[in-house]
């Protein structure tokens, strides 16, 4: 049996950083997903995720530097989990998806 660890988001950029390693470059984001669905007494309401994205600039992952805040984009990749002690002794875990395909989506339907 092969394991799976896949993940694909669609949704808006809010925060970004990027950054050059070694000649490689690199975009740091958080990345706003809504899912949208009804309550139990049928208002509609509105849960927001925010996720957090590496993306190191590739043949399916281009252009990182153009990454803006608020933009729309679909990012598909796998999920990372990393454990950090912190000052206190407080083991925290943070959990990021490293992109393996990025693609800015336009909101035009004629873009598309």
């Amino acid at each position: 049996m092969e394991d799976i660890n896949r993940i694909e988001l669609q949704g808006r950029v809010g925060s970004v950083r990027t950054n050059e390693y070694n000649g490689s470059k690199v975009a740091n984001f958080s990345l706003a997903t809504d899912v949208l669905y009804k309550t139990r007494d049928g208002g509609a309401t509105s849960e927001t995720t925010w996720h957090n994205v590496v993306a190191w600039e590739s043949k399916d992952v281009p252009n990182v530097h153009r990454i803006t805040k608020g933009m729309p984009i679909y990012v598909a990749g796998r999920l990372r989990t990393t454990k950090l002690t912190n000052i206190e002794g407080v083991e925290k875990t943070y959990y990021e998806v490293l992109a393996s395909k990025l693609k800015f989506v336009t909101e035009d339907p004629a873009e598309q």
